[in-house]
């Protein structure tokens, strides 16, 4: 479905009205369809690909952001510190990027993706994009043969590329909405899809047992134009603060800076939003604050009031063990 509609249609994804008559058809249609790919590449009738090394895909079961880059991230941490060499292979949604190709600090959101830029700006390891999973993914390898592991943003439903560990995430606040598939509903597959992942994470609500609870936490702040400069919630008392987010859910970045104690004009924004300067022309303000995700397609425009939050996520230490128990050879 294109972005334009998926927006429209959002507004219907977390109750039911009489368009529904129309939409649940369609639903039960996108399930059955979903339901049959599924199954053909699961009695092998379409081919996926195993590589040689293992295979992490963190994922979701909606649409939208549920806080899938800040877990890959912490994951290629976790993986690192554990002694391992990760990379991030991602589809660059967003971009125009069609064939595999290497992600960097200088490429253009436009074309790679906004969260795929901002992956690479960690400077963790490698970061290839690529509509074509396990293309981007051997490009990657090719490239750094030192990899040992790859992780794979957003692509639970991307069945050609084989996988040995799964993540769900969930967005804790949001859950599943209406509860119904597409367009009728935000699920891309039905709930009972969450019990054949090897991990459900939940952000920023409550775990049930056997699940994980994700939290986003970040207090400090640097400037767009000047990365080095940081700052404090503190340091903008008295200023007049507008803040953007063009992220899945706008308001839990403004209900972050509200619990930092800062008081903003919100400007809400779609997923993936293309800014252009006119998107910061507020005149009143004295800062302006927004994500990293916002930030990263915001640079060549930006001005000295634009400040960054950096978050970065937190999740208990058992799911890097249960990971490293399904990953590693006998003996390593």
């Amino acid at each position: 479905m294109s972005k334009l509609r998926i927006n429209g249609l959002q507004q219907y994804w977390y109750r039911i009205t009489p368009l529904h008559l129309i939409l649940l058809p369609l639903s039960f249609i996108f399930r059955l369809l979903a339901a049959t790919r599924r199954a053909l590449y699961r009695c092998g009738i379409l081919a996926s690909e195993k590589l040689p090394v293992p295979v992490i895909v963190v994922g979701n079961i909606t649409v939208g952001g549920s806080g899938k880059t800040p877990l890959t991230l912490w994951l290629a941490q976790q993986l690192i510190d554990s002694g391992w060499h990760p990379g991030i292979i991602s589809r660059g949604y967003g971009g125009t990027a069609t064939s595999p190709q290497a992600v960097d600090i200088a490429s253009d959101p436009d074309v790679v993706g906004d969260e795929a830029v901002l992956m690479a700006q960690r400077k963790l390891c490698p970061v290839w994009v690529g509509r074509h999973r396990p293309a981007a993914a051997r490009a990657l390898l090719q490239a750094h043969p030192e990899c040992d592991v790859l992780l794979s943003d957003d692509g639970l439903q991307h069945y050609r590329l084989r996988r040995d560990f799964e993540i769900a995430v969930v967005d804790g606040v949001r859950r599943f909405g209406n509860g119904f598939l597409l367009p009728a509903g935000p699920l891309r597959e039905p709930l009972s899809r969450l019990a054949q992942v090897d991990a459900v994470v939940i952000h920023g609500g409550m775990a049930d047992v056997g699940q994980y609870s994700m939290q986003l936490y970040g207090e400090s702040f640097y400037n767009l134009l000047n990365p080095d400069t940081t700052a404090h919630a503190a340091d903008f008392k008295n200023q007049k603060l507008h803040a953007i987010a063009g992220i899945g859910h706008p308001q839990r970045f403004f209900a972050h800076l509200n619990h930092l104690g800062l008081k903003v004009q919100a400007h809400p924004f779609p997923d993936h939003h293309r800014y252009t300067p006119a998107d910061l022309a507020y005149t009143d303000a004295d800062t302006i604050l927004m994500t990293e995700k916002d930030a990263v397609k915001c640079t060549s425009f930006a001005t000295e009031k634009c400040w960054v939050l950096r978050v970065d996520a937190q999740l208990d230490p058992a799911l890097t063990q249960l990971i490293l128990e399904r990953i590693t050879p006998n003996g390593r």
